[in-house]
């Protein structure tokens, strides 16, 4: 949402609360129907997942967009926050 404007457009605070919000509607309920043995493990291989995603996109959309890399794949303790963030969160 940063990359593209988004925060900007609706507000920070609102924009990452509202994100935050929808994805986790999205991953408990998909858990729900799907009536998965361990929720609570697949929960935390998606959010893993989500932050490995976001690193990437991160990666090659930063460079694209404002000509040189920015985000978690300049920091290596910022990495490993948002593997950690992203696994307590799922």
């Amino acid at each position: 949402m940063s990359i593209f404007g988004i925060s900007d457009a609706i507000g920070k605070p609102v924009a990452s609360i509202t994100a935050t919000i929808l994805i986790t509607i999205v991953w408990i309920t998909t858990v729900y129907i799907k009536q998965d043995s361990q929720p609570i493990l697949t929960l935390v291989f998606v959010g893993i997942g989500y932050a490995v995603l976001a690193i990437i996109i991160s990666g090659i959309l930063s460079p694209i967009l404002t000509k040189h890399l920015q985000g978690p794949l300049t920091n290596p303790f910022a990495i490993v926050s948002i593997l950690v963030t992203n696994a307590i969160w799922g």
